[in-house]
């Protein structure tokens, strides 16, 4: 066999040098892979906001699970790390807004199991629940961060078909109470839950597949349930900041129509209105600049539990309002409010902007206005110096000719005197136009001179 056969060649390279982001890029869509659950198990989710928290903070915390002391901070670079522990798994992502850790764990026994003793409260069940987790309750509540959204979520297999057993199933999980539930996919699996808040402060779920439901589909099922009720409420954040916002605009709105109205009235002081609409501005921009991330979040959040809704599936089971439905109606109403606030806002910023260009517009023309009356000033001013300048200069050319007339009357004195045969008044009169002339011609030419050197 030729050598060349045997050892591994480095091919050439056929393409162009990679862009820096591509091999990130493109490991992105592994980045956050479902766990394979093995049913029936235990999934505890956490999610909390990450605010003010360092990835080291987080990578501090997990290490101090036990055998994690050696944990490298570069685990947790790619915002994501599962670890695997002998009885559980717990899996760590960290995103924009927040971090979330799920937990993976055989399913206790007492969980769905049915109370016979009276004394059996809703309270000791879930306190004997809290004892059979497999990570300690302090490390849970040492999370770095504010507790967004906390899930049990119960997973077993069951028959999808027979709805009678899947509610005794469900009655010790959900304390008896009443529940939302839905198949997923081609009735493949059901998914219950109540939306309520036990003391621990976690909520539950409860998944039923049947027994020939694989671990990766169970995965599935898991992350898409776990990341609705996630988004839903990070969604709902933008509620509170819209119902805040309300009575902000109201008076906002109610200042620029005061405004407004006041611009018709010519003897309103430009000047005051002017300062108003800065002031309302200035408001405006600031809550805009403030609330308008929390906005755009929301609409995102939104789009993504609509996402995970469809990618469901959900089939509804006869007298059972579904998971979905539920969410919608309760959500949508919610996102309305927080969509026309924002858009009330914007609309807000723009009349703004509107009203301040009509006052532009009308200073403009008042400005306009009094510089054409200041221009007519001037030139009536220019006129009259004109004039006045006209009558110097005559006065001027009178005062020239009768000193230069006087100088030759005199001169015409002296002569007579010296004996010539002169008469000076004779001949002063019969200069005096030759005079006049000679001083108009040379002060002409004066203020040519002038006028050639500006």
């Amino acid at each position: 066999m030729d050598a060349s056969h045997t050892h591994h060649t480095a091919l050439p390279r056929a393409l162009p040098a990679d862009d820096a982001q591509r091999e990130l890029l493109h490991n992105e869509v592994h980045a956050r892979p479902p766990a394979r659950i093995r049913l029936p198990a235990l999934v505890v989710y956490v999610a909390v906001l990450n605010e003010g928290v360092s990835r080291d903070d987080e990578w501090a915390h997990l290490r101090a699970l036990p055998g994690q002391q050696d944990l490298p901070l570069q685990a947790l670079s790619g915002n994501f790390v599962r670890l695997r522990f002998a009885d559980h798994t717990l899996k760590w992502e960290r995103h924009t807004e927040f971090s979330r850790y799920s937990i993976v764990q055989a399913l206790p026994g007492e969980a769905l199991a049915a109370s016979t003793d009276g004394d059996h409260t809703d309270g000791a069940h879930e306190a004997a629940l809290m004892r059979s987790l497999a990570v300690d309750v302090a490390w849970l509540a040492g999370i770095p961060g504010k507790t967004v959204a906390a899930i049990m979520m119960a997973m077993v297999h069951g028959d999808v078909d027979d709805t009678p057993a899947m509610r005794a199933t469900a009655a010790p999980w959900f304390d008896g109470r009443d529940t939302l539930a839905s198949l997923l996919g081609i009735r493949r699996s059901c998914a219950m839950t109540d939306f309520r808040l036990r003391d621990s402060g976690f909520e539950r779920l409860l998944v039923i597949s049947p027994t020939n439901t694989s671990d990766q589909r169970v995965g599935r099922i898991s992350q898409r349930l776990l990341e609705l009720e996630t988004y839903r409420l990070m969604a709902l954040r933008g509620l509170p900041v819209a119902k805040t916002l309300a009575p902000m605009l109201g008076d906002a709105e109610a200042r620029l129509a005061e405004i407004t109205a006041r611009m018709e009235n010519k003897d309103a002081s430009d000047q005051e209105l002017l300062d108003k609409l800065i002031a309302l501005a200035a408001t405006v921009e600031r809550a805009t600049a403030t609330h308008l991330y929390r906005f755009t979040a929301t609409q995102a959040y939104y789009a993504l539990v609509e996402q995970r809704i469809e990618q469901l599936r959900e089939t509804p089971i006869p007298g059972t309002q579904t998971v979905g439905e539920f969410v919608l109606r309760r959500v949508s109403p919610a996102m309305a409010t927080v969509q026309a606030t924002a858009q009330r806002l914007s609309s807000l910023s723009q009349r703004i902007e509107r009203a301040s260009a009509l006052l532009r517009t009308r200073v403009d023309i008042a400005t306009e206005s009094q510089n054409q009356t200041l221009l007519e000033k001037l030139t009536r001013g220019q006129e009259m110096q004109l004039r006045l300048q006209t009558t110097v200069e005559g006065l001027s050319i009178a005062a020239i000719a009768y000193y230069v007339v006087s100088l030759i009357l005199y001169v015409g004195k002296a002569g007579k005197a010296a004996g010539l045969p002169l008469n000076p008044e004779l001949l002063a009169g019969a200069l005096i136009p030759l005079v006049l002339l000679g001083i108009w011609w040379g002060t002409r030419r004066l203020q040519k001179r002038l006028h050639a050197g500006h």
